[in-house]
């Protein structure tokens, strides 16, 4: 069995980008030295060349510094032979002994389809059990389940070309701006011709700053607005009665139930908490418009009634028979780059590979074509049933394969308990960094990293591209295929596992994917099925379905009518009455929404290793809406302790009046890896949509209260500082090191002592301190270079901060020098801290401020100025929305000169 070629590549290699769901086609062109330039894919159907600034700056993620370069059991480093045996034999004496639902796997999209399929396979067809589950499940399985319910399959009818022929794009519960930055471009691509958006969002995002008309809806009510679409389509023109009649039931049953929900507009409005002149403007542009695109993400899934979102957006869809059709159709906009992938080879609990489900047919097809000797007969546990189970001790061994569910499931700190409760706990990844598991795990398996894997992803078109590597594996990281069929090899099952490279195993799943199907699902790669190793190599990218004998796949789907239900038709769904799981209380007096920010990536165990992605945003934070900052007592850049049910944190106040009143929005990036007291899955409730199995992560209730700040500090160090979680703090890179933030909510006498013992005890010690200002600052030398620099201050000095962030690399030549660091004397006062805008060039907001003001007007216009915008575009829309700021200003100021 192979793995991966180990030899370093010289050429420029084309692969995918490993973020988001876009999938877009990226060049890495490898330096030599561990390091790659990355840029877009002009030849990439999903991009054509674009990247964001996280895609931009890929070749900034490479370092080893927190890899797991060697196999380890029980915390010892071992061989791959003795970890792979401890594996195998822990699985099947906890099989032996408590029998196959006893055992689970937890795997990621950020896999390979490859990776997934096996993983799947093993678990499904040969251990027997199917608690096998996905991080997905937090992203996407709400769209999954509602596609189901109404096609009969996990379809995404659409491709991005739609998005440049719509004339109208709904975006509800997407920030695609800061999410999805490449479709956004292409989105305002549409806008400048003549489409308008609208975006459907509690939050007044950068995605609603460049849309016609923003909604901010009332968290849960999305399913309101859509019935209420649904009531006024049926007394339209629009109204599909002979599309209904020949390829839809169910249709009065949905309406119905959507009368109930939203008898007339005016309530809707109410209930939604949207201005009736907007919410009818949405309705009759929705209705005026026949090339509409409805897309939809995170806001719409991560619901406990996320299914009956998806379907009440889907029936407004099918009543209007605008699906399958060019520039019109519902879109779901995964979250992870293979999310998709992962539905295909069945990685969740309630799906077999093909997507085939568990009917006894399906499952006794993919058990004939994989030959299984113990196939699993039912669905497995979903993920929060799953850790519910390992808490429990229904599950007594787990295999964790890249991904951290102690961070990103909701009732965080109910896993980690969970966790240190199994008997065997497997952990493969590529990162050192992932708290709350490795501690717990008794075998950890090193595993190839995204420059270094082999296969294929899948993106939200259903686009196919392969993921190339572009350098070797450090130490004895191996491929996740890989390691799985060795322990599937070790159990026995050696024959059914035996694949000379990724390629061996794609070419089995599309010929499973055309295994008597016959039209008759979906998911078909079955032109696939018979390529070979040099085939594969150079498999361009293409959509599926792509059956046997097919030239290419197919761009849209449902342009027939036809439908993978038993009788071909399409079904409305009568959604349920929309409401909160848990609402606001007094003594929880606020729901707090969770998301991503433009520049970070999931626990940022890839793009908290570059310097520039951090330059957007640098700490954790919780933003609010200024009434209720000053109801609960709240400042502007003070910090607030967040309270929920289940857990607690302190983050920086950001107060805005684009958050809604009664809500708060904190990112879910930073871990305890990367921060102190900021872990907000922490924060989130359990409760999960009943059909889909996706958790609540939209509307949790919280209190919010003044955090103590005593004063501040920080560090700058060449290696990342384990500190104590009760010192508020964020870790960030620098050239050469670390740097660390830090508020301090203790009393500030002493704090310098104690802090100081956190610093190198080698090396040369300058030392400056200032008792009556309660200022301190401490830099230790290693020969002409800086080892380590501490300063503490009643407030917080960012312009010091930033100058000692860009000289920590340098050499301190002699004395003088050395002298002016510590005294401060060399670094300027006055310098720009203002929030950095473009990560690429690192422009501040103050420079393009006076671009604007010396007459630049467009946002093309300030890239010309002063380069902001001009690489990747992710900040074009805060570029546009400094623009707009500005203008308002104008006929206020002249309004104050004449006066």
């Amino acid at each position: 069995m192979s793995t991966t070629s180990a030899s370093p590549l010289k050429t420029s290699v084309k692969t995918t980008c490993p973020y988001c769901g876009v999938g877009c086609g990226i060049i890495a062109t490898p330096d030599g030295d561990g390091g790659a330039t990355v840029t877009g894919d002009a030849e990439h159907p999903a991009n054509f060349g674009r990247v964001c600034v996280k895609g931009a700056a890929l070749g900034e993620t490479l370092g080893l510094s927190r890899r797991l370069l060697h196999p380890a059991v029980r915390g010892v480093r071992a061989s791959w032979d003795r970890a792979i045996g401890e594996a195998a034999r822990g699985l099947e004496e906890t099989i032996r002994r408590h029998g196959p639902e006893s055992v689970a796997f937890y795997l990621s999209g950020q896999l390979l389809t490859e990776d997934y399929y096996v993983a799947n396979k093993l678990m499904k067809g040969f251990i027997g059990s199917a608690n096998v589950d996905t991080n997905s499940r937090l992203c996407m399985a709400s769209s999954v389940a509602g596609h189901k319910r109404a096609f009969g399959s996990d379809t995404v009818p659409n491709a991005y070309a739609d998005l440049d022929l719509a004339d109208l794009i709904v975006l509800t519960g997407s920030n695609a701006a800061w999410c999805h930055p490449v479709l956004h471009q292409r989105m305002q691509d549409a806008r400048q011709r003549g489409a308008r958006i609208v975006t459907i969002d509690p939050r007044r995002t950068a995605t609603a700053d460049d849309s016609d008309l923003h909604l901010p809806i009332a968290p849960g009510m999305d399913s309101v607005l859509f019935a209420a679409l649904l009531v006024e389509i049926s007394k339209s023109a629009v109204l599909a009665h002979d599309y209904m009649a020949a390829h839809t039931s169910g249709f009065e049953a949905a309406l119905q139930r959507a009368r109930e929900i939203a008898p007339d507009t005016e309530t809707a409005a109410r209930r939604c908490d949207i201005p009736l002149p907007d919410f009818r403007t949405f309705i009759d542009w929705w209705i005026a418009t026949p090339r509409t695109i409805t897309c939809y993400s995170q806001g719409v899934n991560q619901s406990a009634q996320g299914t009956d979102k998806v379907n009440a957006i889907l029936n407004c869809h099918l009543a209007t028979g605008r699906i399958g059709k060019t520039g019109s159709g519902p879109f779901s906009l995964t979250g992870q780059p293979n999310a998709m992938g992962g539905r295909e080879v069945g990685g969740l609990a309630n799906q077999l590979a093909a997507h085939m489900g568990f009917t006894d047919a399906e499952v006794d097809r993919v058990g004939r074509f994989w030959n299984a000797p113990r196939m699993a007969q039912r669905e497995g546990l979903k993920a929060v049933d799953m850790f519910d189970a390992v808490g429990s001790g229904r599950i007594k061994a787990l295999w964790i394969m890249c991904t951290n569910p102690a961070v990103s499931l909701p009732d965080a700190d109910r896993v980690r308990r969970a966790l240190a409760k199994l008997d065997l706990l497997i952990v493969s990844d590529a990162n050192a960094a992932i708290d709350g598991i490795l501690e717990n795990a008794h075998v950890i398996m090193p595993a190839a990293a995204w420059s270094e894997k082999d296969g294929t992803v899948t993106n939200s078109e259903r686009r196919i591209t392969r993921q190339r590597p572009f350098r070797a594996p450090p130490g004895e990281a191996k491929p996740d295929w890989w390691m799985t069929c060795e322990v599937a090899r070790r159990m026995g099952f050696g024959a059914a596992f035996d694949y000379a490279g990724p390629h061996e195993i794609f070419a089995e799943h599309a010929a499973l994917s055309a295994f008597e199907n016959n039209g008759t699902r979906d998911f078909d790669i079955g032109a696939q099925a018979g390529l070979d190793k040099q085939a594969y190599d150079a498999m361009a990218p293409f959509q599926w379905p792509m059956p046997a004998g097919a030239a290419a796949g197919a761009e849209r789907l449902f342009a027939d009518g036809n439908f993978f239900t038993p009788d071909r038709k399409a079904r409305f769904i009568a959604i349920d009455a929309p409401g909160l799981k848990a609402a606001p209380s007094r003594e929880r007096p606020l729901l707090l929404n969770t998301g991503r920010i433009r520049d970070q990536w999931h626990t940022m165990a890839r793009t908290g290793l570059s310097q520039r992605l951090a330059l957007h945003i640098a700490e954790p934070f919780v933003e609010i809406h200024p009434d209720d900052a000053g109801r609960y007592g709240v400042t502007d850049g003070g910090y607030a302790s967040l309270r929920s049910d289940y857990g607690s944190v302190i983050l920086k106040v950001v107060v805005t009046e684009g958050q809604k009143r009664g809500m708060a929005f904190a990112p879910i990036h930073w871990n305890d890896m990367t921060s102190g007291r900021a872990r907000v899955g922490a924060l989130a409730q359990g409760f999960y949509d009943p059909v889909s199995g996706q958790p609540e992560m939209k509307a949790t209730p919280v209190a919010i209260e003044p955090a103590p700040v005593n004063s501040y500090a920080f560090f700058v160090t060449r290696e990342p500082l384990d500190l104590p979680a009760w010192l508020v703090h964020a870790q960030l890179p620098v050239e050469g090191g670390t740097a660390t933030l830090i508020a301090n909510p203790r009393d500030p006498a002493g704090v310098h002592a104690y802090l100081s013992n956190f610093l190198p005890a080698n090396g040369e010690l300058l030392a400056l301190e200032d008792t009556q200002s309660g200022t301190f600052r401490s830099i230790v030398m290693d020969g002409t270079s800086i080892a380590a620099v501490l300063f503490c201050a009643p407030q917080r000095e960012t312009a010091f901060f930033e100058f000692m962030r860009a000289r920590f690399a340098r050499a301190v030549t002699d004395n003088a020098e050395r002298l002016a660091l510590l005294t401060g004397r060399d670094f300027d006062a006055s310098a720009d801290t203002s929030p950095v805008v473009c990560s690429c060039h690192g422009v501040r907001s103050s420079v393009i401020a006076g671009t604007i003001a010396a007459g630049a007007s467009t946002v093309d216009a300030v890239g010309e100025a002063c380069k902001a915008g001009t690489n990747c575009g992710s900040c074009k829309p805060e570029i546009r929305k400094l623009i707009e700021t500005d203008h308002a200003r104008q006929p206020a100021l002249a309004s104050a000169d004449a006066a």
